[in-house]
């Protein structure tokens, strides 16, 4: 049975390959179309500066890892956010997006600093060498939010990331750095892994997993994400204290 489109979604992917931007996009594309939205694709941050455009958008679904933005363009984005349209992604497609960009990192309120890697010995050059065993753990608030409700900790083996964020983030599941005898810091280090963020009408949506198509396809992953396109989109009522 398809669904008439009532709103719409534009994906904005590209940036670095090795996140699978073409291929972690499609994975959800469906889903929201699914769910009666109408879902453009662009390949560059350039549309944002649409304003006209910008205005119909309910979602934005960002995958862009690193790449530049130009001001225009990210005005466009943060007005319409500001305005209703949510906006959603995750891993490096929206937290390690546009460094040239320092209000961009004030929009989402989180930053990829670094994933701490194996043991220096057991690195081989290639991607697997930041792949480490690590917990999602979920907070008390997210026991009943319509994000995270039913899901409990989890495990990964991917990208790790250490996040340095903000307080006006409302945090949902954190992870949690381990002290390792070849790392130089002497203490856990604890950082956001999924969180969502009111910024003027709009809803954010970060999670931090999400390295490749395979880590999007862990059942807690992708039901995270799938639920957190959702609760960004703009509605005709929302919560604005959830």
């Amino acid at each position: 049975m398809t669904t008439t489109p009532t709103r719409e979604a534009l994906v904005v992917r590209g940036g670095w390959d090795g996140h699978q931007p073409v291929e972690a996009t499609d994975l959800f594309i469906p889903f929201l179309e699914e769910h009666g939205f109408h879902v453009r694709i662009e390949e560059s941050p350039a549309v944002y500066a649409d304003a006209a455009y910008m205005a119909t958008v309910d979602l934005v679904v960002q995958c862009m890892t690193m790449s530049t933005i130009e001001r225009p363009p990210f005005e466009g984005l943060r007005a319409a956010v500001e305005a209703g349209t949510g906006l959603a992604g995750w891993h490096g497609g929206i937290a390690d997006s546009y460094r040239n960009e320092s209000d961009y990192l004030t929009l989402i309120g989180g930053q990829f600093g670094c994933h701490p890697g194996k043991h220096p010995d057991e690195r081989r050059g290639e991607q697997a060498d930041n792949y480490v065993p690590y917990t999602v753990t979920m907070l008390p608030e997210a026991a009943d939010h319509p994000i995270t409700q039913g899901i409990s900790d989890f495990d990964l083996v991917t990208e790790q990331y250490w996040v340095l964020a903000d307080s006006y983030i409302d945090v949902l599941a954190t992870t949690t750095q381990k002290v390792r005898e070849w790392d130089p810091w002497h203490r856990e280090v604890t950082s956001p892994a999924i969180w969502t963020r009111q910024w003027g009408e709009g809803r954010i949506f970060v999670s931090t997993p999400g390295h490749r198509v395979e880590v999007l396809e862990d059942p807690n992953v992708r039901t995270i994400i799938e639920r957190g396109l959702l609760w960004a989109a703009r509605t005709t009522e929302k919560e604005t204290t959830r």
